[in-house]
């Protein structure tokens, strides 16, 4: 009977011990980063990342990660992203991290203009930077592959959303968009553009013009169709967005005399037809507005005086003089009168 209490106490500080050991293990250990993720470089090894967690304020010891680390049998540093709350077990942490558990980066495409700021967003969004984003979309060996040049690159880029691994590659990067424009290019939408006597890529070319011209998703059918038209007659599409394109000047607010003169293939005062490539990531609604663009005889539009984001359209150039006319007075009247406009 004189044994029942040092048995007793044994048998308390054996549990107090298992459970600070089960705490220790399986309990929170981790603080959150300042975005919430930690990001693991492609080459780190085991000890750079015992040293990031440290320096990243992930952990403040790194004494039961190595009791752990050598359970899990983890060794090999898997690169990546790795989501990080705060309250983490050890465990978990090490589980994670052996398994290479990363959480995919959610890249949005809204709308980009140049090729410039695609790779500027892809480098600021993964392990790559920018330069090497641009060494892949400039060079056309890395583009012929997927059918593209440099000019043609950001038609396959479509604003969407792409779930793609941190540590991956600008070619990897760009076969998720290859990916998305050929399953956005179903047979029924290569027949529509074939009824309208356009490729794909011109299809999304001229979309793009008519993303820069309107806002207004009434007005892209009949946008596309003036343009189309145009194109059928011979004429040049003269479309003020793809000027400040061949400027790479998109704050310009009045295209004057001056800004014509520009030296470009995207410059469709000077050339006819459509330019070489896409001056913006169209949306997907605008390419099928393209796509099923009513048959009309307009040859012209203007923006309408009221200055309501929409349009005037006519099938003549008188008509279109006079509408224009009205709308250089209602600028003129707004902004005051250039010296030279068009």
């Amino acid at each position: 009977m004189k044994l029942k209490k040092p048995v007793r106490i044994i048998g308390i500080m054996v549990i107090l011990i298992a459970a600070f050991f089960m705490f220790k293990l399986l309990g929170p250990a981790t603080k959150k980063t300042n975005d919430g993720f930690f990001y693991v470089k492609t080459g780190t090894t085991l000890l750079q990342l015992k040293q990031q967690l440290l320096d990243d304020k992930v952990l403040n010891s790194l004494s039961w990660f190595n009791i752990v680390e050598k359970f899990l049998s983890f060794s090999k540093v898997k690169p990546g992203k790795y989501k990080i709350n705060s309250g983490i077990s050890v465990t978990n942490l090490l589980r994670m991290l052996r398994n290479g558990q990363q959480t995919p980066v959610s890249f949005v495409v809204t709308k980009l203009r140049t090729k410039e700021q695609l790779a500027g967003r892809l480098g600021r969004s993964f392990e790559f930077d920018s330069l090497a984003a641009i060494q892949f979309l400039g060079n056309n060996d890395s583009l012929k592959k997927f059918g593209l040049d440099t000019n043609t690159v950001m038609a396959a880029v479509l604003p969407l959303t792409y779930e793609i691994k941190w540590n991956t590659t600008p070619g990897s990067v760009f076969s998720k968009f290859d990916n998305a424009y050929n399953n956005f290019w179903t047979e029924a939408r290569k027949q529509k553009a074939a009824q309208q006597k356009l490729t794909p890529l011109q299809a999304i070319i001229l979309a793009s013009i008519v993303d820069e011209e309107t806002n207004a998703a009434s007005e892209r059918g009949n946008i596309a169709s003036t343009y189309m038209n145009r194109i059928a007659s011979n004429m040049p599409l003269q479309a003020d967005p793809t000027v400040k394109f061949a400027l790479k000047d998109f704050g310009i607010k009045r295209i004057l005399f001056k800004h014509l003169s520009v030296q470009s293939p995207y410059n469709t005062y000077k050339n006819r037809g459509l330019p070489p490539g896409p001056i913006c990531t169209p949306l997907e609604a605008t390419i099928d507005a393209v796509l099923d663009a009513p048959k009309t005889n307009y040859l012209y539009f203007v923006a309408s005086p009221d200055f309501n984001g929409t349009h005037v359209f006519t099938t003549n150039y008188q008509d279109h003089l006079a509408k224009a006319k009205e709308y250089q007075q209602a600028l003129n009247e707004r902004f005051g009168s250039p010296n030279s406009t068009k």
